[in-house]
């Protein structure tokens, strides 16, 4: 009975590690990070700062790269390393 338990747990487990978890955010964010990101080399963390800065900026630039003139806002965060924070 202990044996079957585990298995039922681990088929659980199994099941709910294949389904894709949305990181939330506004559809007008996810929308326009998809775009700017969608050439990105590491597109998880290029989409995760995207919506970040676009949560807080309320715009994006518009294409791949560059355009950030368009967005002063997205243009001007910068990490604590004083690199730019958005892409």
């Amino acid at each position: 009975m202990k044996t079957s338990g585990v298995a039922i747990f681990l088929l659980a487990l199994l099941c709910l590690s294949s389904v894709p978890v949305s990181l939330g955010g506004s559809p007008f964010c996810n929308a326009k990070c998809g775009v700017r990101c969608s050439k990105a080399a590491v597109m998880d963390r290029c989409i995760k700062y995207c919506r970040l800065c676009c949560e807080e900026c309320n715009c994006v630039p518009s294409g791949t790269y560059g355009n950030k003139d368009q967005c002063p806002c997205y243009r001007d965060k910068l990490s604590k390393n004083r690199n730019p924070k958005c892409p």
